[in-house]
């Protein structure tokens, strides 16, 4: 019985992991920002990164330093930190 609930749960869920998973896309690395400072390009996450600055609504976590532009790539900014 247990194992049954186990599969329906994870029947449930898959499509919701899967889609969170897939939402968010990152590039490695870092840009130069219009300061020309090194700034580290958005993270997939599931927690806080330190230096972040906004999640984006893909999921993404932003290191951007200005509100211009932030998360263009990522679908928009979903919350400032």
């Amino acid at each position: 019985m247990l194992l049954r609930a186990a599969l329906v749960a994870t029947c449930l869920l898959s499509p919701v992991i899967a889609s969170a998973a897939t939402s968010c896309h990152a590039t490695p690395g870092s840009y130069t920002d219009v300061d020309g400072d090194t700034v580290h390009r958005p993270v997939c996450a599931t927690t806080h990164q330190e230096g972040e600055t906004a999640i984006c609504n893909d999921g993404s976590h932003s290191f951007s330093r200005h509100h211009t532009g932030t998360c263009s790539h990522h679908g928009g900014v979903a919350e400032w930190e």
